[in-house]
């Protein structure tokens, strides 16, 4: 019997789950406007993508999720939506005033200070460093917004298993929370803030506009294509939305160009690309020099480590005593303009004759490494 992956089985196992079959559009849809216009429109789906990492990630979201809820009685994974979207919002928080309106079983062990939304998200070590410096994505607080402003404007949804969360009405939600973890280390990283009106109506806009659409032709691409996005690389309208590349074979980018002008605005920025990345190379190099005589630690919101700069023995051939030997032995040495070093050594191994060698000690390159302070440090 062969060997069998267990990818194909949790792959269709994902495919199965309401939230891959579901054709309304959802807040976790809104990464890209062109997607969400795709799906507003019903278009088939026309690509497959990897989705081993997401489902890794689904796998240990849900885990997380349903530990909080048996331990600290969160409301997990309840449903929200109006007459143009719909969600799944990972954990809610309740106050104490809005906890006493529940039966028992839907409180929570410990009530919060007031309403909060929780999105949990998962990353991966190459992403940590850009998670715990910035926070959530522009797309990624525009679905926390949008949870946040169905459950302000309209409440839960009135379907089975959450019933009493629907009859509390609307409820006055005035904070967002994000809780980042890191799924190769677990690490965790939090990141809480008020909720603001201006940015939920924004966040609502955003997919009013999208709807209002003739068709997903019409919406921008928020990303810049495969080959130059995650996102767009495993994104379920890639031929859709990019098409076939003119000429076969070259980059999907290259529909963008239509005549002259736009290949003059694609070289002016080719050239801006350019002077930013010379400049932001120099501006490294000079801070680099600047903390060269600088001990580790934590200045401002950066924390400094340093790495390699030790100092290790390594047996190299000895040149003098290889010239020594060859004259010893009344033989030419093979040269250009110099001794030809590599001969030599051939030459005498290939005669049985042990290359002198010598210690030869060194430091390793030392090198910079610049992480984000972590809170209380």
């Amino acid at each position: 019997m062969a060997e069998l992956s267990l990818w194909p089985a949790a792959t269709a196992e994902d495919d199965d789950r309401p939230r891959s079959r579901q054709r309304s559009l959802g807040a976790s849809d809104t990464t890209c406007e062109r997607r969400a216009a795709y799906i507003l429109a019903g278009t088939e789906r026309t690509d497959p993508s990897d989705k081993r990492a997401a489902i890794l990630g689904t796998y240990a979201h849900e885990g997380l999720l349903r530990s909080a809820r048996r331990r600290y009685g969160w409301l997990i994974e309840t449903k929200v939506g109006d007459d143009l979207i719909r969600g799944h919002i990972d954990a809610v928080h309740l106050d104490e005033q809005t906890a006493r309106r529940l039966p028992k079983r839907l409180r929570p062990v410990e009530p919060a200070d007031v309403v909060t939304v929780e999105d949990v998200k998962t990353k991966s070590t190459y992403l940590w460093d850009r998670v715990v410096r910035y926070g959530a994505t522009e797309a990624e607080l525009r679905q926390a917004y949008l949870y946040a402003y169905l459950l302000r404007t309209v409440g839960w949804r009135d379907v089975w298993g959450q019933k009493p969360l629907a009859r509390l009405g609307a409820v006055d939600v005035r904070r967002i929370r994000f809780r980042f973890v890191n799924r190769d280390n677990g690490e965790e990283h939090i990141q809480t803030f008020d909720y603001d009106e201006v940015e939920g109506a924004r966040a609502r806009w955003w997919v009013e506009r999208v709807s209002e659409l003739d068709g997903p032709d019409d919406a921008e691409r928020t990303f810049n294509g495969p080959g130059l996005s995650y996102i767009c690389d495993n994104c379920p309208f890639r031929s859709a939305c990019w098409g076939t590349p003119n000429p076969p074979g070259a980059a999907p980018q290259t529909i963008l160009i239509h005549d002259d002008a736009d290949r003059a605005r694609a070289l002016e920025e080719y050239v801006r690309g350019h002077a930013l990345e010379t400049e932001g190379k120099a501006l490294k190099k000079l801070a680099r020099a600047k903390m060269d005589g600088s001990a580790e630690g934590v200045y401002g919101a950066n924390e400094l480590v340093w790495s390699g700069g030790r100092e290790v023995a390594e047996e190299v051939p000895d040149r003098e005593r290889m010239l020594d030997t060859f004259v010893e032995l009344g033989v030419e040495y093979p040269e250009r303009t110099e001794p030809d070093w590599r001969r030599m050594e051939q030459q005498l191994q290939d005669a049985g004759i042990p290359v002198p060698m010598r210690t030869e000690r060194h430091r390793t390159p030392r090198r910079i490494n610049v992480k984000p302070a972590k809170a209380g440090r």
